[in-house]
């Protein structure tokens, strides 16, 4: 065998047969939902119906959120220049880091840590909490995943949380959050709730994904907004304009859904 030789788990190819993790791609298609196969192609088994419309909520909600966010701005920036589609698509996502979007690591890590200090000193997860959020308050250091710059209560939170409960999955990770958030408000003061990163960042621990794949949801979740941003800066706008980061106007349709 060839030093060269290496291995892979993932995808397997031959004439007229594609496989991924043992399933064909054929057999997917139209039997499981693109979150479905999302979690199948990261974890290597099929989720239940419960865990893939968790997995599809995840996804729908951070879709977009705006015109103002960076990666947006970075994405229709490039547009405005004339670039290609794969480079303005590339140029938002290079904007998604530790503080845009990388929330949901940032806090994912933090919701391990008060686990791990529970299991470690035999302390009640309450008592982890306290702990923890004391600690990080005297040393300054931030807590992610809580507050945000438009919502005081951001309704994609509050879907989430319902949608971990409804598939069973609401464990230990999202008692964190929500003691973290009253503990916070008894420390600081004031009220910080639970925003979208720090709900996806729980979802994302209940289903034991590694915190190093947490970026991958926000930038699997957010491409088809960046896209939408995209065509419409080439089709509707001037070239090389100047862009304002907050002086604009919605003028799409409003309310379309079924009260």
């Amino acid at each position: 065998m060839s030093e060269l030789h290496w291995e892979t788990e993932i995808t397997k190819i031959e004439p007229n047969k594609i496989q991924l993790r043992g399933y064909p791609i054929d057999y997917l298609m139209g039997k499981y939902s693109y979150p479905a196969v999302v979690y199948l192609a990261i974890k290597g088994e099929l989720p239940d119906e419960k865990t893939a419309k968790l997995m599809e909520t995840m996804l729908v909600s951070s879709v977009d959120h705006g015109a103002t966010p960076p990666s947006t701005l970075a994405a229709r920036t490039v547009a405005s220049t004339g670039a290609p589609l794969n480079a303005c698509i590339a140029a938002g996502i290079l904007a998604i880091n530790k503080y845009h979007g990388g929330a949901i690591e940032n806090c994912m890590l933090y919701l391990k840590e008060v686990k791990k200090i529970s299991e470690k000193e035999n302390i009640s997860i309450e008592e982890a909490v306290e702990k923890t959020v004391k600690t990080k308050r005297e040393k300054k250091e931030k807590i992610f995943g809580f507050g945000h710059r438009v919502h005081t209560n951001d309704p994609r939170t509050k879907k989430l949380l319902e949608e971990a409960e409804n598939a069973g999955i609401a464990g230990d990770y999202i008692k964190i959050l929500k003691l973290t958030e009253i503990a916070m408000e008894k420390t600081l003061g004031k009220h910080l709730p639970i925003n979208v990163d720090g709900a996806i960042a729980g979802l994302l621990c209940e289903m034991d994904f590694p915190p190093q794949l947490a970026n991958a949801f926000f930038i699997m979740a957010r491409i088809p907004g960046l896209v939408a941003h995209i065509y419409e800066e080439q089709t509707k706008m001037k070239p090389m304009r100047k862009i304002h980061p907050t002086d604009h106007e919605y003028t799409g349709p409003t309310d379309r859904h079924e009260k």
